[in-house]
């Protein structure tokens, strides 16, 4: 099974990118055999963005990312939205990728199940 989880919020603010990561990353752990897929858009796009420094006992949506990555996920970022924002590869977390709207059309199609926060 394919599952892509659409995230369109900032990584802090709202929850949304936070429960989102955390429901990726329970999925690469208690089902191997699905394939999840991770598309940034809008300000979710820095959610890829590296060093992020976060107060002792906040969540980091880096490190979750990372973790994303690390089991397996696939991390697509809107170059447009990335664009938008002045975001560049340099910034980004290691495995996540620049992508457009083709791209992404592609994924819902091929996906079994599109989540979207």
């Amino acid at each position: 099974m394919k599952i892509l989880i659409l995230i369109n919020d900032a990584p802090y603010g709202t929850e949304k990118a936070y429960n989102a990561l955390r429901l990726a990353n329970q999925l690469n752990k208690d089902h191997e055999t699905v394939e999840v897929r991770i598309f940034l858009m809008a300000d979710a796009t820095s959610c890829a963005v590296v060093n992020q420094t976060t107060p002792n006992g906040y969540y980091n949506i880096e490190r979750m990312l990372k973790l994303s990555l690390n089991k397996g996920a696939k991390v697509k970022i809107c170059g447009s939205c990335a664009d938008a924002r002045g975001l560049k590869n340099s910034q980004l977390v290691e495995g996540a990728e620049m992508s457009t709207m083709a791209e992404l059309t592609n994924w819902v199609v091929d996906s079994d199940k599109v989540l979207t926060f």
